[in-house]
């Protein structure tokens, strides 16, 4: 279509023109009334809306990352546990903002736990006086954006309870699907709860005692594995006793998490480049990476980008439905709880188009390279004869890289006046001739980048994301469907409302196509399929009866 005419881009009107694009992304009645995009898709019905669910106004968000560290051998540890873990949570704070919690063990009393949590973030929570309290020889961290619990310091996990067997603490990434009836069962045993939280829940749920019954004191890994199909969907969880951690995911796989050795000194923190285990770890990181080296200690985390910086190695990811035990003399694999036969992993694509570290590990690839070939894919399937590409930090600068070489070979700059990990895009300025150059802007999730469009003539938007049409319930704030700009409104006409002369999407089969790219196992093997439901409707586990938000 043809774009709107624009003034030149001298400094006078700049203003002036960005107030307008302000305002103009400001969606009123009569945008939405005229909206000639098809609304006759399947719909989610939903009851109700889930206590606190929505409450964050931050935008898309994304509910916690989990961290857990142990040293092995003698005790107590050369090992600054405490140390490590703030920093395992530093390196994941993108994953949550709101608050956070440290809870350590020195592993001589199943009664007592060193604790310290709260709101803000983690530089200004944990000072020097918060870090000598927090000794130990393991401990669990968490760092926390709220979706099914009001953002306030109750709810700041770890979440610590005292059972007859001695304390236990849960951190906690994901969210319940089940939650309601799980919540039920919890209650008619006769057990409280004191916040909304899932964590809270999955924390009590821990503390019934398996079907099979129990002989010679507790079976955590028993307890686990009756709370998993209680509960199939969506969580990762590290799950801390007096001398253990038990790293839990669900079985569909939904959430990230990963292992990681720390080595002494003088080792070799990358993978061994010539050795049989790195081939074998590129197989969607399920082989044991270097697992016969020395190792001062282990670690468990939702992403591997913070592995380096407290000197780990990254080993493998936490397999679907694995409960790995961590112990002062290792790791090892106590039970696995399979999916049903015919579903097959789903893993959260979403992971790759916005909320992970470029620098992370998922599915034996770096997050990077998937956004890269997200960025080629979509300039295949929508280019731009472009002179420039420019990005904006962070999500959307390896899509803008690879959009780059597909189309002109280089990157060029970066959008001015932009700051914000919300405005993740990269433009493109077309050749014509002796005209002012035109400019794109490409973004890998969502719109918000508009203050430059007044500086160039015609304005191509290309993002490097399937559009967002329906709710997550699995542990991202999208709660429902009238809060999604592409419900209201089709390509032709967002990029009429945001001033642009055009705005395409990556197709899902495009995502999905170009995640597969690099990775080494496909879905039929079982394992490398991908949770789609925000973009399609196509929920991994379907949709409960009991939903209840």
């Amino acid at each position: 279509m043809d774009g709107p005419t624009r003034p030149s881009p001298c400094h006078s009107q700049t203003d002036a023109l960005n107030d307008e694009l302000k305002e103009r992304l400001t969606m009123s009645d009569t945008h939405v009334d005229s909206c000639r995009c098809d609304k006759t898709q399947g719909e989610v019905k939903m009851r109700s809306k889930r206590f606190g669910r929505g409450a964050v106004e931050s935008g898309l968000t994304h509910e916690c990352g989990v961290f857990g560290a142990i040293g092995t051998g003698d005790w107590p540890t050369q090992v600054d546990v405490a140390q490590v873990i703030c920093l395992g949570l530093v390196a994941l704070q993108h994953r949550g903002q709101e608050s956070a919690g440290i809870v350590t063990s020195e592993g001589k009393s199943a009664r007592i736990f060193n604790s310290h949590k709260g709101m803000g973030l983690i530089n200004n929570i944990f000072n020097d006086e918060a870090m000598k309290k927090l000794k130990g020889n393991l401990g669990i961290g968490h760092t926390r954006y709220s979706t099914s619990a009001a953002s306030e310091e109750v709810n700041c996990q770890p979440f610590v309870v005292h059972t007859a067997h001695g304390a236990l603490a849960v951190a906690h990434n994901g969210e319940l699907v089940n939650c309601s009836s799980l919540r039920k069962m919890v209650l008619g045993r006769g057990v409280g709860l004191s916040t909304h939280s899932d964590s809270e829940l999955i924390t009590q749920a821990l503390c019934l005692n398996p079907p099979e019954g129990e002989t010679n004191g507790p079976d955590w890994p028993a307890r686990i594995n009756h709370l998993m199909r209680l509960a199939p969907l969506s969580y990762s969880l590290v799950i801390m006793l007096k001398d253990k951690i038990y790293a839990v995911r669900d079985p569909y796989g939904n959430r990230p998490l990963c292992l990681g050795k720390i080595l002494p000194l003088g080792s070799s923190y990358a993978y061994k480049q010539s050795s049989a285990q790195h081939a074998a770890v590129l197989m969607n990181g399920s082989a044991k990476n270097g697992l016969d080296d020395k190792a001062e200690g282990w670690v468990v985390s939702s992403e591997s980008c913070g592995f380096l910086s407290i000197g780990a190695r990254y080993v493998r990811e936490v397999l679907p439905g694995e409960i790995v035990e961590m112990s002062r003399h290792g790791i090892r694999t106590v039970d696995v709880v399979e999916r049903p036969a015919d579903k097959q992993q789903a893993f959260c694509i979403f992971e790759y188009v916005y909320f992970a570290r470029a620098d992370s590990i998922f599915e034996g690839q770096m997050v990077y390279s998937a956004r890269l070939q997200c960025g080629r894919m979509l300039a295949r399937e929508s280019p731009v004869d472009a002179d420039i590409v420019s990005s904006v930090p962070e999500s959307g600068t390896a899509a803008a890289h690879g959009y780059a070489r597909q189309v002109i070979g280089y990157l060029t700059s970066f959008c001015p006046g932009l700051h914000s990990r919300d405005r993740d895009m990269f433009t493109v300025r077309d050749k014509s001739g002796s005209n002012p150059c035109p400019y794109c802007i490409f973004h890998s999730d969502w719109l918000s980048c508009w203050s430059a469009i007044g500086f160039f003539l015609w304005v191509h938007i290309r993002i490097a994301s399937p559009p967002l049409k329906y709710p997550c319930y699995m542990g991202i704030n999208i709660p429902t469907r009238e809060e999604l700009i592409a419900n209201k409104m089709d390509s032709n006409k967002l990029a009429e409302h945001v001033g642009a002369d055009s705005l395409e999407y990556l197709s899902v089969e495009g995502l999905v196509s170009a995640v597969h790219y690099n990775m080494k196992t496909t879905p039929s093997d079982g394992v490398g399929g991908h949770c789609t439901a925000c973009l399609t409707g196509e929920y991994p586990g379907g949709l409960p009866d009991d939903v209840d938000w």
